[in-house]
């Protein structure tokens, strides 16, 4: 065998990395096992920077890296490319021979609708993935791509991510990926000590005030809860509220960029349906039901709402007297404050209607607040108002 040998960078990038794993990962790569557009510039240019370790625990690790100079985040569930199951068409088929496109799409539509919990239906298409490759049906896929693609779609966060963020501009984008290594965009995340939740000093929002861009982001939130209840073919439930969950968007956009715990209509109503013995049983995270005693079941039905966490969480704090100071007591503060709290007073899951009533209650005073701020700008050049906001195409698979 041919000894390879690293240049600095790469062996600096790897030792913060867990050097046997990332080395690993290059050999696996020249040796043609497997592939991804992350791989060359990781493990040949050297043009992937490490920054620091956000996260590991239990082989998952959440790097901070710069990609060709842009700040990006590494996401890899397991530690090595050889811990997820390989696809098992490749253990029994002839090298010579080549899975056609279509039974690409067909196996792969397969893992995304088990991973995200959706129905399967003959009349099944693929969403965009894998780039144009997997679009481009005249073209046979190498072992190499084939079990890149095995390993990331077995990662539920990538899978979730990849398929909707052409569909939704609440999530993080999938960069590019290299193995069982992607890449997601690096942006501002919420932190639960700051006042603010978010550093508003990182971004970029010319001269208004700290207040007037909490208002945007908050008019923000409530887009997200809307379209997540009304974007796809299913409700997309959030069972893991908190600041560090969520980030912004240079232009005031939230996004969610752990998704780990965000599961649609289908998948939510398996989770939630199990024994009890009281209310408490019925707790997942965030999303919770109630326990039918004479059954001994849970409802499958969720009975909070995510407006309803997000309201206690971040709205709640957010506005409450003692940030607020002496603004406190003007007439559309104190408004919004009895809002924020029957909001959170609201089982939004049991009475979808008055969920409705108070999320428009909330838009109202929040656009009332932008405009009293802000008189002299239009809401809507930073980020569309409800009646301006963009249609998606429906997730129907």
């Amino acid at each position: 065998m041919t000894t390879v040998i690293y240049s600095p960078k790469i062996i600096r990038f790897c030792l913060c990395v867990f050097m046997s794993v990332c080395l690993s990962q290059c050999e696996e790569y020249r040796e043609g096992a497997l592939t991804g557009d992350l791989c060359e510039d990781l493990c040949v240019s050297g043009q992937v920077e490490y920054r620091r370790c956000l996260y590991y625990e239990n082989g998952k690790k959440v790097i901070e890296a710069r990609w060709r100079g842009t700040p990006v985040v590494l996401k890899s569930k397991l530690e090595n490319f050889s811990s997820y199951e390989s696809l098992g068409l490749l253990e029994y088929q002839d090298p010579a021979e080549e899975l056609s496109p279509l039974d690409v799409v067909f196996y792969a539509t397969l893992e995304i609708r088990n991973s995200l919990g959706l129905d399967i239906s003959s009349n099944a298409s693929l969403p965009p993935l894998w780039g144009q490759r997997l679009r481009e049906h005249g073209q046979a896929y190498s072992r190499a791509e084939l079990a890149s693609l095995w390993s990331l779609l077995q990662q539920e966060e990538y899978t979730f991510l990849r398929v909707l963020q052409d569909l939704s501009r609440h999530l993080a984008k999938v960069l590019g990926s290299c193995g069982h290594f992607y890449a997601v965009e690096y942006l501002s995340a919420g932190h639960a000590w700051d006042q603010n939740i978010f550093s508003l000093e990182e971004v970029s929002a010319g001269p208004r005030t700290a207040r007037d861009m909490v208002h945007r982001i908050a008019l923000s939130f409530l887009d997200m809860v809307w379209r997540f209840d009304n974007d796809f073919s299913h409700r997309l439930h959030l069972c893991d509220i908190k600041p560090e969950n969520f980030a912004i968007r240079k232009d005031l956009t939230v996004v969610a960029i752990d998704v780990d715990m965000a599961f649609f209509e289908p998948k939510m109503r398996d989770i939630l349906e199990q024994n009890c013995t009281n209310d408490d049983d019925c707790n997942f995270f965030d999303c919770i039901s109630k326990c039918n005693m004479k059954t001994n079941k849970c409802s499958s039905k969720r009975r909070n709402s995510n407006l309803q966490v997000i309201c206690e969480k971040i709205f709640r704090p957010w506005f409450s007297p003692t940030l607020l100071g002496a603004k406190a007591g003007l007439p559309l503060q104190v408004d919004l404050q009895r809002a924020v709290q029957e909001c959170v007073d609201t089982a939004g899951g049991e009475d979808e209607e008055q969920d409705r009533a108070v999320q428009k209650r909330l838009l109202d005073l929040l656009t009332g607040l932008l405009h009293q701020g802000t008189s002299s700008e239009h809401w809507g050049k930073g980020g569309e108002d409800r009646e301006g906001i963009h249609p998606h195409t429906a997730l129907n698979f």
